[in-house]
């Protein structure tokens, strides 16, 4: 029994033995051969400088052009083209030796294109924010009271010397005068004739002269009754005194008109047809040989805004009254507001009226076609062919005296067939304070305001009347063409105080022998004051403005742009 207990307790400690060997760990095996070293990896590569993405080629200049299909339409242009953004050329369809003259001209005023689009032309909207490139912007016009300009800090040329420009207005000199005596303004327009001698007393101001590059004339509609007989035309030819009209009513250095232009341009001028001589019997004499009605009561219409060539209308419309009485003709004077009187007389619509003319530059052509060969000019009724024909022509030559022979005949024909009486070529005159440095004027009253110098933030001016708006391709008033005047510009600019045109927007020009092509090279680094930068297209399109009578932005304020007419001819597509 015990061995039998033996064997088995041993037989399981045998178990338990093999028990505990299976269950110790397994011996550790003997590290393998080591991983390979692998082949240090390469250090990335730096990335290389990355060329800029090119950039997209600015659009080419696309140059704009208009072109009349030919010249068969009346008209002096044949084609405007933008040749590249700083080159625009001007093809006429005859040769015009006075072209830089007329181009210089503030109505043709350079406007940048997006901006004219924007605003389709409208002279009223353009007043409200007028975008040019001159040395002033505007800030605000207060109707009835005032037009603040800004001085432009981005002007291209010589900047103003003080920040503010403002135009105040006052149809009365007495008023003008007090003003700026007072010190409540710093210059002023046309002070009235009999007060040259006190602003030239006082030491406190400063009276600057005006050349008389004008005329001041009695107008008749031919068309209109009893102005339709071209004797009771030339009667009343006859029965003014003009000399008179000078010597009471006129500042020294005035002269009696005895023909339609200035003595100063020549050819233009010449006494080869003086005008009537007074004569108050032959004119009643011719006025019965009309059967012209001495019952009947003729309007005189006027407007009471002082003019260098008219300093004083309601006193000489009063002084016509009289004279035209002392033959037996009665008149009524009807004195009317500056703008509607400026349309009426424009549209054909005033019979027998006061009216002058002030150069716009300096050439008899500026006299001759605007008034009398002009289809868009109304005021003296249906054209006459003999006159028309020689202005024309003598527009197209430029030997002076073979111009001359036409203006003569032009003359003669203005003398038979009246259309208007020349009165007077008025001297005129600006006043400034002592105070301000290069005040000066120009015998196109083309005031510099931006080179004068106050000695103070602001300089005041004060003029004649309100401008009808400060877009000018359609006015004519002078004082709108003034204020236009400071904020836009035109290809070629009159140096200041002269009738000399000279660089502006376009820096240089060149003209080809027969005068029929012009082709301008703009300024560079010109700005509009929106930050519109000029170039060829605003050129273009700002005269395709005024030609083409169907363009989007050939609107203005009345339409009529007349100056555009008056030297260039005929529109555009015109109806």
């Amino acid at each position: 029994m015990f061995k039998r207990s033996f064997f088995t307790f041993v037989a399981l400690l045998v178990v338990l033995s093999l028990a505990l060997a299976a269950c110790q760990p397994k011996p550790t095996e003997a590290p393998t051969q080591p991983p390979a070293q692998q082949e240090p990896t390469k250090a990335p590569e730096q990335p290389t400088a990355t060329t800029a993405p090119e950039q997209p080629a600015a659009p080419a200049f696309e140059g704009m052009k208009v072109e009349a299909p030919n010249c068969d339409y009346g008209g002096e242009l044949k084609s405007i083209e933008a040749v590249d953004a700083q080159t625009v050329k001007f093809t006429l369809c005859y040769p015009d030796p006075a072209f830089p003259s007329k181009v210089a001209f503030n109505v043709f005023a350079i406007v940048d294109s997006e901006y004219l689009a924007q605003v389709g032309g409208d002279s009223i909207k353009m007043s409200d924010a007028p975008v040019g490139t001159g040395p002033f912007k505007l800030k605000s016009w207060v109707r009835g009271d005032s037009i603040t300009f800004e001085a432009n800090p981005d002007y291209w040329g010589e900047k103003p010397k003080y920040q503010t420009l403002i135009f105040r207005w006052s149809e009365q000199s007495a008023q003008r005068l007090l003003e700026l005596q007072s010190g409540q303004v710093d210059g002023i327009d046309n002070p009235a004739p009999e007060d040259f001698a006190t602003i030239e007393a006082d030491s406190n101001l400063q009276l600057i002269p005006r050349d008389p590059l004008n005329i001041f004339y009695i107008g008749f509609n031919v068309d209109l009754a009893p102005f339709n007989n071209e004797k009771v035309r030339q009667a009343f030819a006859m029965a003014i005194d003009r000399k008179k009209i000078v010597d009471n009513y006129y500042p020294e250095g005035s002269e009696v008109a005895t023909v339609f232009v200035p003595p100063a341009l020549k050819p233009g001028w010449s006494d080869a047809n003086p005008w009537y001589e007074y004569n108050p019997e032959m004119a009643k004499q011719l006025l019965t040989e009309a059967g012209f009605d001495f019952n009947q009561e003729v309007k005189l219409s006027f407007r009471n805004v002082v003019r260098g060539y008219l300093p004083t209308p309601d006193k000489v419309a009063q002084e016509i009254q009289a004279q035209l009485a002392e033959i037996g003709v009665k008149v009524k004077l009807n004195q009317m507001e500056s703008a509607a009187f400026i349309d009426s007389t424009a549209a054909g619509n005033e019979a027998f009226y006061l009216l002058g003319w002030g150069a716009d530059y300096p050439d008899a052509t500026n006299f001759y076609d605007y008034h009398f060969a002009n289809d868009n000019n109304k005021q003296f009724g249906t054209l006459f062919p003999d006159i028309v024909e020689p202005i024309r022509k003598a527009a197209q030559i430029s030997d002076p005296a073979e111009r001359q022979k036409l203006y003569d005949e032009v003359n003669a024909k203005l003398k038979e067939h009246v259309p208007m009486i020349p009165v007077a070529h008025g001297a005129s005159a600006v006043a400034f304070t002592a105070s301000v440095k290069n005040a000066m004027t120009g015998p196109l009253s083309n005031e510099p305001f931006f080179i004068m110098d106050p000695g103070k933030d602001t300089l005041v001016w004060m003029q004649n009347g309100e401008p009808a708006a400060i877009y000018c391709p359609d006015e004519t008033d002078g004082e709108a063409l003034r204020a236009c005047q400071q904020i836009f510009e035109t290809l070629l600019l009159f140096k200041p105080g002269t009738a000399e045109a000279g660089p502006g927007l376009a820096e240089s020009y060149t003209v080809n022998g027969d005068a029929t092509e012009y082709v301008f090279t703009l300024r560079k680094g010109v700005k509009f004051h929106n930050g519109a930068d000029l170039d060829a297209n605003d050129v273009v399109a700002s005269f395709k403005a005024q030609w083409d009578a169907k363009d989007p932005n050939h609107k203005g304020r009345t339409g009529t742009f007349e100056y555009f007419g008056a030297f260039f001819g005929a529109f555009l597509n015109a109806e």
